[in-house]
């Protein structure tokens, strides 16, 4: 699951754990390894340093795949919380001692982090031929291209700009999901008289906030973000100032939940919305594992509810919140890929599995089918025979539509963002929604960081 606390979002980590040695059970080794500067291909032993995948089964299930096929390259994946990854990753990569693949997302980590990277192109080129970026998600590779580097393989796609509702929730109280702001206040009135919470988001975080204003945004003037974050409009003009004034209406409204500004999307959130307690959530396409069966039944019980009982969720697009008739387009990039550390003395067996991971037909259809990724190979999909809905019916025909919408998705997330635009985002969103500034002081504060940014780097 992918979404970023700088943030999932991350944002996508909740603890700092330490995996080591998730290396599958290998079979009899083989023969054949070429052995160079790079070390070997075939065998050896490389470590694996990153913020996701969070859940260790994740992470033992690729590498169990990838031994398969490479049974003598040992993979140790060591997990570190996003919180903590920018501090250790930059004293790793400088030593020689560092990781040998390390995890990158777009924007502000490619820019920190993307200098210790080998190019990866070459193994692109290798493994897909000369043609391969028609191969391969565009909005995945764009973001993790820096000055014509391609900095790390992309495993995954990620998208925002969407919620996720309870089904059950709603037909209990004859509610169809929303699309406009008024209908929106609406079935918060109508669910708050019944006693259920409405709609909740972690409004602490930057990477949430700008979701939700990179959404708002676009119900004002499609694609005006993008192009505010090109450089190519302005972040003090009247579309941000009206996609400011309609976030402090959420929290006016009582849309937003009380206690917003102050809760974590994870687990404040994500545990809330499981156990209940609302019944829309701000999350994007990494929530569509949540739709199965057992990944809902795991996570409700992780949430702490003994005799974990799973329910049905859908996807909702973004409501049209500026009243325009303006649909809401969602927005993404790469999850995250993996790069391989420049200093890395294994880095031919580390190419091997990052070639894999983010190449092959196997390696990208254990992505698609843990549903909290969007695989980047062209052609592969989650394989819904052998992955189990809460409820087949109400959620097979909305959720397949959900994912296959995420392919025709050009506008990016995080790609375009450095961490001082970001940490920005955040200081507006929190000052609007507290009543601390104005719609036009923040938006001219935005500005001002972006103006900043650019004299900085030239």
């Amino acid at each position: 699951m992918r979404f970023r606390f700088t943030s999932k979002t991350a944002l996508r980590s909740i603890a700092a754990l330490t995996v080591a040695g998730l290396a599958s059970l290998g079979l009899a080794a083989c023969s054949g390894s070429s052995q160079g500067e790079a070390g070997s291909a075939t065998s050896g032993t490389i470590n694996w340093w990153g913020w996701t995948p969070t859940n260790t089964d994740e992470a033992k299930d690729f590498i169990a795949a990838f031994n398969k096929k490479y049974p003598d390259i040992k993979v140790n994946f060591k997990l570190i919380g996003i919180s903590d990854y920018q501090a250790a990753m930059r004293p790793a990569l400088s030593s020689n001692s560092g990781p040998d693949v390390f995890d990158l997302q777009p924007g502000a980590y490619v820019q920190q982090f993307g200098t210790y990277a080998k190019d990866l192109t070459p193994v692109a080129e290798k493994a897909l031929g000369s043609d391969w970026k028609s191969k391969i998600a565009k909005i995945a590779v764009d973001g993790l291209t820096a000055k014509g580097k391609l900095t790390a393989l992309p495993i995954g796609s990620s998208y925002a700009g969407s919620l996720w509702y309870n089904a059950e929730v709603f037909a209990a109280n004859n509610l169809q999901p929303p699309k406009t702001l008024d209908e929106w206040k609406k079935v918060c009135q109508t669910l708050e008289a019944a006693g259920q919470g409405c709609f909740a988001q972690g409004a602490s975080q930057e990477g949430f906030d700008q979701d939700t204003l990179q959404a708002i945004s676009n119900s004002v003037e499609p694609g005006y973000w993008t192009k505010a974050s090109k450089g190519d409009a302005k972040w003090d003009s009247p579309q941000i100032v009206q996609t400011l004034k309609i976030w402090k209406d959420l929290f006016d409204s009582g849309i937003m939940q009380k206690g917003a500004l102050g809760a974590q999307q994870y687990p404040d959130i994500n545990n809330a919305f499981l156990t209940g307690k609302y019944a829309m959530v701000m999350m994007g396409s990494w929530y569509t594992q949540y739709a199965t069966q057992d990944a809902m039944t795991q996570a409700i019980s992780a949430a702490g509810v003994a005799g974990a009982k799973p329910f049905a969720i859908l996807p909702l697009q973004f409501p049209d919140v500026a009243g325009k008739g303006n649909t809401s387009e969602m927005f993404g990039d790469a999850d995250y890929g993996l790069a391989v550390a420049a200093k890395s003395k294994h880095s031919a067996a580390a190419e091997t599995f990052v070639q894999w991971m983010a190449t092959s037909k196997e390696g990208q259809q254990v992505v698609a089918d843990r549903l909290d990724t969007t695989p980047v190979l062209n052609g592969i999909a989650p394989d819904f025979t052998t992955i189990k809905f809460v409820n087949d019916a109400t959620q097979s025909g909305p959720v397949n539509d959900y994912l296959k919408s995420m392919a025709s998705i050009n506008e990016p997330r995080f790609a375009l963002l450095n961490a001082d635009i970001e940490n920005a985002f955040l200081a507006a969103a929190q000052s609007v929604g507290s009543g601390s500034a104005t719609p036009q002081a923040a938006a001219k504060t935005l500005q001002q960081a972006a103006d900043a940014a650019k004299a900085a780097n030239g």
